[in-house]
């Protein structure tokens, strides 16, 4: 069977392939377009599994709130030039539809788009995008309301930087002030109650060692100790953490004076924990 280009282009617009790799597949499959559709999601799957060892540590974070539900989610490529693709752009904005809808990663993985799973999806961008991609991490926050801030942001809702906050009371002006605290001062737990007990200890043990470097009395160093650990309450604790456009005050109390609870907090960043080379 002849394959017309009007046939190669109703095969680019069904599945994003290039023209060339449209026609081979239209070729090799006598022109029936969804044989044709399904080399090239087998092709897509062969070349995704080429780039699936390479370092994949840009992309976007992005965030959707609905209601009294938020979600934040990570997409990776391996350039920032990639980021800046609309195609990979409204992959992130298609995943973050569903994610708001899942309760964990694996489950949003595994749900439809387009009558594929998403996993499928982000593997089969790989092949026309032309880079390893990965959905990284998702999370999820509930309270009475949500409210988020996005940092660096190429399009709506997407960006470098993600922070959403949770929260009771209030009309969420002063939720979303914390937000953009959430973003710049990286907080890794809400309060001292919710970090693992294995960073206190380490922490702790650090504290001590320095502390027993002064050569004081050891009741002398158990105050030391205690005292720096409570500085480092202050600089890894959202409710400590001094409030970065009113130092005198730290959040817990700005929450207060403002009339709000925050239930819960996250911050995705772009990247962060994953080994680059170089």
């Amino acid at each position: 069977m002849a394959v017309t280009a009007a046939m190669v282009k109703q095969l680019r617009e069904m599945t994003g392939a290039g023209i060339m790799d449209a026609k081979k597949a239209l070729v090799e499959n006598d022109g029936d377009t969804e044989a044709a559709v399904d080399w090239l999601r087998k092709k897509g799957l062969a070349t995704a599994a080429k780039k699936a060892g390479r370092i994949a540590a840009e992309g976007l974070v992005g965030i959707r709130i609905d209601g009294s539900a938020g979600v934040v989610v990570e997409v990776n490529s391996e350039t920032d030039f990639v980021a800046k693709n609309s195609e990979f752009q409204s992959l992130v904005s298609d995943i973050l539809k569903l994610a708001i809808e899942s309760p964990d990663l694996e489950t949003l993985l595994a749900s439809d788009i387009g009558g594929r799973t998403v996993k499928d999806a982000v593997t089969e961008k790989v092949a026309t995008i032309g880079e390893n991609l990965s959905l990284r991490r998702m999370r999820k926050v509930v309270g009475g309301g949500v409210v988020g801030y996005v940092h660096n942001s190429p399009s709506k809702n997407l960006g470098k930087i993600g922070a959403l906050v949770a929260y009771n009371g209030g009309d969420g002006h002063a939720a979303r002030q914390i937000a953009l605290h959430v973003a710049a001062s990286r907080p890794l737990s809400l309060s001292e109650n919710d970090l693992p007990a294995d960073a206190i200890e380490r922490e702790k043990n650090v504290l001590a060692e320095q502390a027993r470097e002064s050569g004081k009395p050891e009741a002398v160093i158990e105050k030391m100790i205690a005292g720096r650990l409570r500085k480092y309450f202050e600089e890894v604790t959202l409710l400590n953490q001094k409030y970065v456009f009113d130092q005198d005050q730290n959040i817990r109390s700005f929450a207060e004076n403002a009339g709000i609870e925050i239930v819960d907090f996250v911050r995705f960043e772009v990247g962060e924990g994953i080994e680059k080379n170089g």
